[in-house]
């Protein structure tokens, strides 16, 4: 199976940022002890915009489409209560081109 990324441009709302970056981290530290990854990006000169790299073992188990267990849904309810996605893509899938290419390295 591919591994499976997304890209989501995120703009938190006036006022939550504190809570948008506690939320982000906490479900990434639950993703590293669970086999997925979760990084965030913040774009510089722009308030209140970040982007969010989220990593699987395949796109059934991303965080996009797969059931989340409850401390993970809590979660993910935090940061839309914090933040709006932007874009219809927001939750595009996209599929390694290559698998075990980063094993190798």
């Amino acid at each position: 199976m591919a591994r499976a990324l997304t890209i989501s441009r995120v703009r938190v709302r006036e006022g939550a940022e504190g809570e948008y970056l506690a939320a982000v981290r906490e479900l990434a530290a639950l993703a590293a002890s669970r086999g997925w990854h979760l990084w965030l990006f913040r774009r510089p000169g722009a308030p209140r915009l970040y982007l969010e790299c989220s990593e699987s073992p395949s796109p059934e188990t991303h965080r996009s489409l797969a059931e989340r267990p409850d401390d993970e849904r809590r979660l993910e309810d935090r940061i839309r209560a914090a933040a709006e996605y932007e874009g219809d893509d927001a939750w595009e899938i996209w599929e390694s081109a290559d698998e075990g290419t980063s094993d190798k390295q």
